[in-house]
This record gives C-alpha cells, structure tokens and sequence, in this order.
C-alpha cells in the first residue's frame, strides 16, 4: 500500500532553536519512517514579513538545511527542499486565490494578531494562508505536523479543499493535523522559545553560549536563597533537565526540598544540555564544511517534490478545465 503523505515546512530565519528541535524536527524524525515525506524551506513565506532586506535569505535558508539534517531528517527518507524551487506552489497559490473568499483570510486568527504587531498589510501577508494550503495541498497531504496555535491554518486549507473540490470535482484530500505530544520550550524569559523574543538558545550555538544563556535563566521568584523550597514544575530551566538529563528526577526532589540552589541547577542543566546536543552540534560542523553536499540535498529534494507536484497540477489543470 501506498504511504500516506506528510508535508511540514518551517521559515527560513537562520538558524534554528532548541524550540524547534523539539516541538518539530524530534517529531519529524519520526515519522519519516512511516510516511511518504516532504519537508520544505518557506522562502516565499518569509517574504511576508522580510521582504525589505533579503540579502541573509540565502544563507538562512542553508541554515536551516542544515539544522534540517543534523536535527535527524534523513534525506533518504524525505524531501528537503526550497518552497520557491517548486514553482507549482506559486500556480496552485494563484489558482487557489481566485476562488478563497477575503473573509476567510480576515478571520483567521494570527493575521489580526500579527498585522498589528508587525504592522504589515500587505496582500501577500493577507494571502499567507492561501499560498500555506497550497504547499500542502500540492502534495495531496493527508496530514501535516502542527501546534496547537496553528491548527485555525489547517483548518482553512481543509475549507479551501472542500471548495475546490465543490466547484471542480474531488482533487484534494482534506488534510489533518498531527499534534505532537510535546508541549514545547521556554525561552530564558519564560516565555515560548522565539526569535522576535530573543529568548532563545540555537541547536549549534556554542557550549559556553549555551552555559552563559542557561545562566541567566528566569527561575521561581519564590526561591531567592539556598535551603528556600522551589517550584521545580513551574521552572523553564527544569524543563531543559527533563529533556536533556536523564537524572532529572534527583533535580526536582533537590530543588523542591530547597537542597539544591539555583546556580547549582542551572550549571547542571547547561552540562546536561550541551552533552545531548553534542552529536547534533557534530554533525552540523561538518555540513558547514560541505556545503556542497547541502546544496545537493536540497536540488534532489525539489525533483522528487516537483514530480509530486506536476502530477497534482494536471489534476488541477483538467478539473477545471484548463489547457
């Protein structure tokens, strides 16, 4: 039997954080042993919002290639590739446009949100989730790994599928998403782990940075001295233990009878967390220093993406009747 297609895509920013490794690239991982898989780099979608400087897009976009690797996409196993190296997205996109009502896009949840934040207002912008169904369904996507916070944009791609498959006939399958279990990384604020926070720790930022970042962590309030009880559960530092230290459980008996202090925690947490990322951090040093082998990854990656994606457009072309 044939295996059930995913698509996941991230935006090319640089290079990715330990939010990303595990609310995402952990996840992928594992499902490219089961499913047929393609994991895209979403340049055209970074233009939304960066589009007045795109002199780093380049280099950004190898970065998170090789994050993409080294973070354990195998690219034997899956598609890696560049969004706009696949120009059926941009077609389908278009096709799709015609017939997507703006109300759909005005309601959608994060484009109020983020037109105020960042104050964008541009018709790409508005269209970001139009050109987003497009990428997954120009792969008759059956499912597509997500958030919890993004489950409104798959939601619409299933809308925009059931119109189009109204008006032309059954094309689309109606994609779902796939919820990972993990509920995700704090930054050193203590907010969701993100670069417009600059919170942030990089899967190949140096040991010492990683050190100095996790020193400064936000930690309980209400555990100013040595021999004060903490609140381990409710800690962003003792979340990094419970994914990186296979002893964390002595860390939170330690921290919540207040033997343990906080410098101490954070100084074990750092040497937890560098020892895990060790082979990730490995592997990207020596993609950096093949460069050329990324780039061939990513060339093979959009030929088996595009042959996906041509067959799904003269299904597109004939149901509605286009030369």
């Amino acid at each position: 039997m044939a295996k059930e297609v995913i698509l996941s895509g991230m935006q090319p920013t640089g290079m990715l954080h330990l939010g990303n490794l595990e609310g995402a690239l952990r996840h992928w991982a594992q499902l490219q042993n089961d499913y047929e898989m393609y994991c895209c780099i979403v340049d055209w979608h970074a233009l939304t919002s960066d589009f007045g400087d795109t002199s780093q897009l380049r280099q950004s976009i190898i970065d998170v290639a090789i994050d993409y690797i080294s973070g354990g996409l195998d690219p034997e196993k899956c598609a890696i590739f560049v969004q706009s190296q696949v120009k059926e997205h941009a077609e389908l996109h278009l096709l799709f446009s015609m017939i997507i009502p703006i109300p759909w896009l005005e309601r959608v949840p994060s484009y109020k949100e983020k037109s105020v934040e960042l104050g964008l207002d541009s018709y790409g912008f508005l269209g970001y989730p139009v050109l987003q169904a497009a990428d997954i369904l120009i792969y008759k996507a059956n499912w597509v790994p997500v958030g919890k916070d993004q489950l409104p944009h798959i939601e619409l791609t299933r809308e925009v599928a059931r119109r189009f498959n109204g008006l032309y006939g059954d094309v689309f399958p109606e994609p779902q998403g796939k919820l990972s279990q993990f509920s995700g990384i704090l930054g050193t604020d203590n907010r969701k782990m993100s670069k417009s926070y600059n919170n942030d720790i990089y899967m190949g930022e140096s040991e010492e940075s990683t050190a100095k970042k996790i020193s400064i962590m936000y930690t309980d309030p209400a555990k100013i001295r040595m021999g004060d009880s903490g609140h381990p559960d409710k800690c962003p530092v003792y979340l990094l233990h419970t994914i990186y230290n296979p002893d964390h459980k002595t860390i939170h008996a330690g921290c919540s009878s207040g033997e343990l202090g906080c410098v101490k925690c954070k100084k074990m947490c750092a040497e937890a967390t560098n020892t895990a990322l060790k082979p990730i951090r490995e592997k990207r040093a020596e993609l950096e220093k093949d460069l050329p082998f990324v780039e061939k990854v990513l060339a093979s990656g959009a030929e088996r993406a595009r042959a996906r994606a041509q067959k799904t457009m003269e299904d597109v072309r004939k149901a509605m009747k286009l030369l």
